[in-house]
């Protein structure tokens, strides 16, 4: 789903001497990571039983519960081997999320910028300790403090972006949700509500993640599991695919060679010891290869990608988009699924994938006359630096305030407007989609833009998140749709003329 990485969007290598971390310390930084043996991996029996039946009665799937032989006898253990990997102390723990208070702050102090504070509060990354039953893609720092965490002498200013918690989606209240005041408003808002992803979807891909994580740490011990994209960064469905990130080392990984030979160990891990849980996986050498799987008791399918960290980060940047304004998610969602049902949504058929589609609603709304969204970028350059370590691009946008836009166009004439402009305002020749300049720009004159029909640049790594549109027979019917969507909506105001509502919803 995400583009390649590139110099802009690597972490610090290696880190500063007061941001040295242990985590990555004994992988050289030259050489691949080196898997264990294979006869330290092959450890029969493996007692599942546990951690598939807790996800059996997650999923509310208790029949995908295989039998297990009254001759085994079943130990309190967890997923695959049930006990975690004893490697040297250079392998760092993490510690699974924990809820903080919430802050309620004066909508004027939400509105200023918050700084960073000088050399006097350095960051320090130590290990967390990571509990038998930890859960989260990311750690919970305690006494960690990271400078843009905090205004300078003040407490720490809690924005709009909810943290990662045991619930990383509540339930949107009523105040959390733009009102509907017409009817085609109204049916954007409600095939939003049937169709985002719930809290309930979340736990299944977490749980997931959770038990592949020491699955793989088998293999490669220090590695660190991400899961990325829809599910986390606020545009997901009830059906959305999970994204997962396997991070080896902290530095860039040869995404031809060494990213395609750990995903062939993976890719056998899956096929052989996990078979009974995972099906389907299959290597796919694209660009930025994959494996992609099926995860039998939740029914998700998922695609693993190797240290393809800008993944990382950029899920955090839209996540903060998601969330900065309350009529961003609703639009994305409507989109998405307009775009599905009119078979411009993929990728690997010459169309647009969910990525370059949310870009282009987020930047359409950052240049409406009176601007809905900002540049992120731009206003809170701390919080989204591409060098920032991994381990803290979670916590960086909590900080961010509402944004406060005097644009109080409804849904609806939101939605009509995202038509009309790429069926008729952007010049699609000459322009490229920048979220990161909150603008159309100029279209630069290198080999990535030359005689590509959609140009949408990735706002870290600066790539073309567009580059599979490359047919012209293709970006002449995606122009086409997007004119008669505009034509349409404009003309009917009811959202049944371009995406039938009944299917949408049974569909999720």
């Amino acid at each position: 789903m995400f583009p390649n990485s590139s110099n802009l969007g690597r972490p610090s290598f290696p880190p500063k001497p007061q941001q040295q971390s242990t985590f990555f310390a004994k992988l050289p930084l030259n050489m691949p990571p080196t898997p264990l043996p294979h006869q330290q991996i092959t450890i029969p029996p493996f007692h599942f039983r546990n951690a598939v039946l807790s996800r059996a009665l997650l999923s509310g799937n208790t029949e995908a519960t295989p039998a297990v032989s009254p001759a085994v006898t079943l130990q309190p253990v967890t997923y695959g081997s049930g006990s975690p990997v004893s490697t040297s102390g250079a392998l760092t723990s993490f510690q699974g999320r924990k809820r903080q208070s919430q802050r309620s702050v004066p909508d004027d102090a939400k509105r200023k910028r918050i700084h960073s504070h000088n050399s006097d509060a350095a960051v320090v990354n130590q290990a967390v300790p990571f509990p038998e039953e930890g859960r989260g893609s990311f750690p919970a720092l305690i006494s960690v403090q990271s400078p843009v965490l905090h205004a300078h002498g003040s407490p720490a200013l809690i924005g709009c972006v909810p943290p990662l918690q045991d619930t990383l989606f509540p339930d949107a209240t009523e105040t959390r949700l733009p009102v509907a005041k017409d009817e085609l408003s109204q049916q954007v808002l409600e095939l939003f509500q049937t169709c985002r992803q719930q809290a309930s979807d979340l736990d299944r891909k977490e749980l997931c993640r959770t038990e592949l994580q020491r699955e793989i740490q088998l293999i490669f011990p220090q590695s660190r599991l991400f899961l990325v994209g829809s599910s986390l960064n606020g545009f997901g469905t009830r059906t959305s695919d999970g994204d997962l990130c396997l991070v080896v080392k902290e530095e860039p990984v040869n995404q031809k060679t060494e990213a395609r030979r750990i995903l062939s160990l993976v890719q056998k891990l899956f096929s052989t010891k996990l078979s009974s849980y995972i099906e389907r996986p299959q290597l796919i050498r694209a660009k930025v290869p994959i494996v992609k799987f099926r995860d039998k008791v939740s029914n998700v399918d998922f695609d693993l990608n190797v240290n393809n960290v800008i993944g990382i980060r950029n899920t955090f940047l839209l996540r903060t988009y998601a969330f900065i304004e309350n009529r961003v998610r609703p639009l994305v969602l409507v989109v998405k699924k307009w775009a599905s049902f009119h078979d411009i949504n993929d990728a690997s058929r010459g169309t647009l994938n969910s990525y370059s589609l949310v870009l282009m609603v987020l930047h359409y709304l950052q240049t409406l006359p009176e601007p809905i969204l900002p540049s992120l970028q731009k206003n809170y350059p701390e919080c989204f630096d591409p060098t920032m370590q991994l381990h803290l691009v979670h916590q960086a946008p909590r900080t961010i305030p509402p944004y406060i836009s005097k644009n109080g166009s409804s849904l609806g004439d939101l939605l009509i407007g995202f038509f009309k402009y790429y069926a008729t305002e952007f010049d699609w020749s000459h322009q490229m989609i920048s979220v990161r300049e909150a603008k159309a720009i100029a279209r630069p004159d290198g080999i990535e833009w030359r005689n590509k029909f959609i140009c949408v640049e990735e706002p870290f790594d600066g790539t073309n998140t567009a580059r599979a549109v490359h047919e012209k027979q293709k970006f002449d019917m995606i122009r086409g749709e997007f004119a008669q969507a505009w034509q349409l909506l404009r003309d009917k105001k009811d959202l049944n003329c371009i995406l039938p509502l009944k299917a949408a919803k049974q569909k999720r």
